[in-house]
């Protein structure tokens, strides 16, 4: 094992400085089955049996006997609320450091979506930017860059026609040696095009319906490819939705302006809708805060705190279950006079 070698998987000081003496081979994830991983290493590909951990792609682990024995602290994790539930997280890639929000120069753009992907970028400790595609079907792309460049100024806006290869090379910047870049965003707006062009694969892509402008799934799986800049890319399912699992950092890092000015509210438990003092509807009356900016932040907050709530509830049933079952557990014990040692 090299230095040298980890460094050009994505490995740092941060994941260097969990290592214990002794510890066997390390690689890095690449693709997640049922019974099964895809792991790359200093010494090439090999495929893993998973460990207790549940694995996502881009995690470092420990290899030992085919196996991972352990996996390393993630330094960051995208995450998403897992579909039909309210209270569950489902983990989408770790480890990433730039996660390109893709989104088209039509009417599938969506300022409420896209903060929703930077608000889970930025809850996460990524780094966002936003990618527009299809700018030669488009009368003017710069309205859209203008668009998407007002919507914070944390992320980045690049237009991109993604069928030209040399102008997607604006995006090799963000995925070089010893980078890992993200795609996400919706099916149909050119994810697996770009995902081609950076890596030099032909993957299969889907036409795209001419009613509403949108493609069918053709990316089927999480995969970490390399790039031909000599990175790592992510590429992942197109999502229908993305609602939010813990992303109260992300939200108010967003939305810092609306987060100061609730700091400048009368109350400290103002709901910030009709009550006097209230600095948020202030601004909003003065015209320095947008309404429809607020009606997305207000969405946003509530989805937040839903959540927080059921993961509350959830841990609690637990804990409840838990106790009867170790109070049964120590009755059983008491009948039988057994301690419990062997």
């Amino acid at each position: 094992m090299t230095t040298d070698a980890l460094i050009d998987l994505g490995w740092s000081e941060h994941f260097a400085a969990e290592v214990a003496d002794g510890e066997g081979p390390i690689a890095r994830i690449t693709s997640v089955h049922r019974s099964r991983a895809e792991a790359v290493g200093p010494d090439g590909p090999m495929t893993l049996a998973p460990g207790d951990t549940p694995l996502v792609v881009g995690d470092w682990v420990v290899v030992a006997d085919d196996s991972v024995a352990r996996v390393f602290p993630r330094r960051t994790v995208l995450a998403r609320r897992a579909a039909g539930a309210e209270s569950a997280a489902q983990l989408i890639a770790a480890n990433v450091d730039t996660l390109a929000i893709v989104s088209s120069c039509n009417a599938d753009f969506n300022v409420a979506r896209i903060e929703r992907y930077l608000a889970m970028a930025l809850q996460a400790g990524c780094t966002p930017v936003i990618v527009l595609t299809k700018a030669d079907e488009c009368d003017d792309p710069d309205d859209f860059a203008r668009r998407a460049a007002a919507i914070s100024p944390l992320a980045q806006a690049i237009v991109v026609n993604a069928k030209a290869a040399e102008d997607v090379r604006q995006l090799d910047a963000l995925c070089g040696p010893g980078q890992t870049l993200a795609l996400a965003g919706m099916s149909g707006v050119g994810k697996t095009t770009i995902r081609n062009a950076l890596t030099g694969e032909e993957a299969l892509t889907a036409g795209i319906r001419a009613d509403d402008a949108r493609g069918r799934h053709t990316t089927t799986s999480r995969q970490m490819r390399r790039t031909l800049a000599g990175g790592w890319l992510i590429d992942t399912p197109g999502m229908r939705e993305l609602g939010l699992a813990e992303a109260s950092a992300g939200i108010g890092e967003l939305f810092a302006d609306i987060q100061a000015l609730t700091e400048a509210c009368k109350f400290r438990d103002c709901a910030h809708e009709s009550e006097p003092g209230c600095a948020v509807t202030a601004a909003v009356a003065a015209g320095a805060l947008d309404k429809e900016r607020l009606e997305r932040w207000r969405k946003l907050k509530r989805e937040e705190q839903v959540y927080t709530a059921g993961v509350a509830e959830t841990r609690s049933r637990q804990k409840g279950q838990q106790r009867i079952y170790n109070e049964g557990t120590n009755r059983g014990r008491a009948k039988r006079g057994d301690s419990g040692r062997r």
